[in-house]
């Protein structure tokens, strides 16, 4: 059985890291894992994935990223623009989230790229 279930398509993740090594090491797991993954490393081109509309069952975004609004905020963005939206936050700095979206998981870092593919997998619809 794929991941997601009877679905005919892999769950679709949207990576949002603006740590090159980081980026490539997870997204490179993902696909492995049978995930298609779109990768930003900033808000603005993460909204604009979700804006185009392009198909996105969970948004995994670092806590900490480059620019004007951090991982926190764009959960909620994410969340205006897709309600149902799930979500993973990541965090080598924090231990948890002040303000997180509602029913959102949270993973410190430094994470092992496995377990973190186990986790995407119960958060995407089946």
């Amino acid at each position: 059985m794929s991941i997601g279930g009877s679905r005919n398509r892999p769950p679709r993740i949207l990576l949002v890291e603006d740590e090159v090594l980081i980026s490539m090491m997870i997204e490179d797991a993902m696909v492995e894992h049978g995930f298609e993954v779109f990768t930003a490393t900033n808000a603005g081109d993460a909204l604009q994935v979700l804006e185009d509309g392009t198909q996105v069952d969970v948004l995994f975004t670092d806590i900490n990223i480059e620019g004007d609004v951090d991982g926190s905020r764009l959960a909620h963005m994410a969340r205006e623009l897709r309600p149902d939206l799930a979500v993973l936050y990541a965090s080598g700095t924090m231990k948890g989230i002040p303000n997180p979206v509602p029913g959102s998981t949270f993973v410190p870092k430094p994470y092992a790229p496995k377990d973190v593919c186990a986790m995407l997998a119960t958060l995407a619809p089946s």
